[in-house]
């Protein structure tokens, strides 16, 4: 795949990403909601790196325009960022913390439980189809 062609992938999975993420938590004022989004997200892109990207089976251009493009852009460090910023600056101070170490800790934990069960679909598929 061409490298203008990976970045198109990027671009247009960025912007549905984005704008996914922006229209969930759209005049929302607690930040748990971008934190929600992001622990999904992970989870989301563990799945579907071990039951399609990882086995092999995903076409060239699933893991620029979904992991990175979509996923990428419904799951960012920036929106994350402004939260905990958000929470500073209202004086909560550990709760921004809290919510920083939550996002870290949950996200880890999420896109390896996502991993776990993408591989397991994977191999149960695999296992079907040697039947």
């Amino acid at each position: 795949m061409t490298t203008a062609r990976t970045l198109l992938l990027v671009l247009l999975g960025g912007a549905a990403g984005g704008l996914a993420r922006a229209l969930l938590v759209a005049g929302s004022s607690t930040p748990w909601l971008t934190w929600g989004v992001n622990v999904v997200g992970a989870f989301a892109l563990g799945l579907l790196l071990g039951a399609w990207v990882r086995p092999g089976r995903a076409p060239a251009w699933a893991r620029p325009l979904l992991g990175t493009g979509l996923l990428g852009g419904f799951t960012t460090f920036s929106a994350v960022a402004h939260a905990v910023d958000r929470l500073a600056a209202d004086g909560d101070v550990v709760p921004a913390m809290v919510y920083l170490g939550a996002t870290l800790v949950l996200g880890v934990l999420a896109a390896a439980a996502g991993l776990v069960v993408g591989e397991r679909a994977a191999a149960h598929v695999r296992r079907e189809a040697d039947r």
